[in-house]
């Protein structure tokens, strides 16, 4: 299976366009092929017979669980068109030459390593994405005005992240104790509050469909995070040509590690939901010592490739990047900010805080 993957791969990605013989690349617009010199398009084939849907598996039984060294590693990769030799990094899957645009796709190095189950092509276009960032820099509030008005983005590069998407039933036995508020007199006969607790215990139950884990550590997980959701749920089962044209990344973060990470959100997750159920169903004020005993049942999981936009933009000597969705369309990453700007929003509340005491006649 993995070896049938690599050998269409290599075969179907750099398609030749039949009008004129240029590359033909992935179109986010169309879902097909379009040759980027004349215009011609092509749909990509899919058998009628074909699962539409990415095919779930057993965590358990997979073998093929460890993490891989490969960033630091370089290969070189002669291009079945033009003959030139590149030089790439190992992480990277799929490239274009730089000399003839050829799309190309390298050699998989480990054959312990996985081959993608599915992939979310791209929807959003790069100029899509160039408008979206700039009306999310409209909108950064403490963003100086010159900022917003000369952010030139450099160009965008389409690049396939590697992800793992975790499905698992949580069950939960949990302990804990919730706190009241209470006033109560002092011998002294002054009011002050205290708080009581109580001892609780129940059960909690909560399914999670497609958790995303990054495969790779290579990029700003806090980026990532405010691009998310990742539209997971309309992946579709792997393809080369959903990968003309764009860079794909391979993992080094193995399916043991992301499970590691995804547990520990989850985890994290199940506190804050849990303490949020024993504060409503007791009308408490707080709740300490929740202590959880979690049981993971049937879980599965995909190796998928994520579709991103990245680029940046420079403003006084600085870079600041950023990336979008290339499905949804949203953006992350850090703007300018400008310290009068700052310093104005503080003053303007600083005044509204000195206006209501006044009028309330507390000072």
């Amino acid at each position: 299976m993995y070896e049938d993957k690599r050998v269409d791969t290599k075969r179907e990605t750099d398609q030749k366009c039949p009008s004129c013989g240029g590359t033909m690349d992935f179109n986010p617009k169309t879902g097909g092929l379009t040759c980027p010199y004349c215009g011609y398009t092509r749909k990509i084939s899919v058998k009628e017979a074909e699962d539409r849907k990415v095919e779930e598996k057993d965590f358990l039984t997979e073998e093929k669980k460890g993490n891989f060294n490969w960033g630091a590693e370089k290969k070189t990769v002669v291009c079945k068109s033009c003959a030139a030799v590149s030089v790439y990094d190992a992480l990277q899957i799929s490239d274009v030459c730089p000399y003839c645009g050829s799309n190309q796709v390298t050699e998989e190095k480990g054959a312990d390593s996985l081959a993608p189950d599915g992939v979310c092509p791209f929807t959003v276009t790069d100029k899509e994405a160039g408008a979206n960032f700039h009306n999310w820099l409209k909108r950064k509030l403490f963003c100086p005005k010159a900022a917003k008005e000369g952010a030139r983005p450099e160009s965008f590069k389409g690049v396939y992240l590697p992800y793992w998407t975790f499905d698992t039933e949580a069950d939960v036995k949990y302990t804990a104790e919730y706190g009241k508020e209470k006033e109560v007199k002092d011998d002294e006969g002054e009011t002050k509050k205290v708080m009581e607790w109580y001892p609780t215990r129940g059960i909690y139950n909560k399914f999670f469909d497609d958790y995303p884990v990054p495969a790779t550590e290579r990029y700003d997980q806090g980026t990532l995070n405010m691009i998310k959701p990742f539209d997971t749920e309309n992946s579709i089962p792997y393809k080369p040509e959903y990968v003309a044209g764009f860079i794909s990344e391979r993992y080094s973060v193995g399916l043991q590690k992301g499970w590691s990470i995804a547990k520990e959100d989850i985890k994290n997750i199940l506190h804050s939901e849990i303490t949020d159920k024993i504060e409503e169903e007791n009308d408490a004020d707080d709740v300490r010592k929740l202590d959880m005993k979690i049981k993971y049942n049937d879980i599965k999981y995909k190796y998928l490739l994520l579709p991103i936009w990245l680029s940046s933009f420079k403003y006084k000597e600085k870079i600041y990047r950023f990336m979008v969705n290339g499905r949804t369309g949203k953006v992350g990453g850090r703007s300018p900010v400008s310290a009068l700007r700052v310093t104005i929003a503080i003053l303007i509340v600083i005044a509204i805080i000195l206006l209501i005491l006044k009028l309330s006649g507390n000072i």
